[in-house]
């Protein structure tokens, strides 16, 4: 299986191009879909083929996306994901321009909405995993007092963790993509 590229670290400038609902979404859709035009995400997503067509480019002048020169036909443009994932550059949260600080909150409210609607859709639709599954997803939730240097280290130590499970070949008996979301942050309990 060739080496996946890293996950492309977001300066203020490729989020500002990547901090929009349906950007999201689309950049989503053609990491797990795979490749497709605008018109095929348009109807996939609910949106117009206008709108898709718009924030793809938007997506591909900031090296989100990129054409898939192997597909398509005379007017018919595919695009595909340039990467398998983003990180937030945590410097930016801190950013002395509003516009990025603003970017950096709708990047994280949008992710936030991203991890609800998967969980939601899982749990709508359970019973089509079968038994082999049951036992074998997690909802947890934990509190702990810790500082913020015990929490940046439970962060990266959970990160560890799941790299080191390397992705199975397609065609691997039973094996599915698997989500796995991380939240860790303070909450006052008084």
């Amino acid at each position: 299986m060739p080496d996946e590229p890293a996950p492309r670290l977001l300066d203020a400038r490729s989020l500002r191009g990547l901090a929009h609902p349906l950007r999201m979404q689309l950049l989503t859709a053609l990491r797990r879909g795979g490749p497709a035009t605008a018109s095929q995400l348009a109807e996939r997503l609910g949106e117009s083929s206008g709108a898709t067509s718009y924030h793809l480019r938007q997506l591909a002048a900031h090296g989100f996306v990129t054409d898939d020169p192997e597909r398509g036909k005379g007017r018919e443009r595919w695009w595909k994901a340039v990467d398998r994932g983003v990180q937030l550059d945590e410097t930016l949260i801190q950013d002395p321009d509003p516009t990025v600080r603003g970017a950096v909150a709708l990047f994280r409210y949008e992710l936030a909405n991203v991890h609800t609607r998967e969980v939601a859709t899982y749990l709508g639709n359970t019973s089509e995993w079968g038994a082999q599954w049951d036992g074998a997803t997690d909802l947890s939730d934990f509190t702990l007092r810790l500082t913020p240097e015990l929490a940046r280290e439970l962060i990266g130590r959970m990160h560890e963790l799941v790299q080191s499970y390397s992705p199975l070949p397609e065609g691997t008996p039973d094996a599915e993509s698997v989500r796995v979301h991380t939240h860790v942050f303070p909450v006052r309990t008084d």
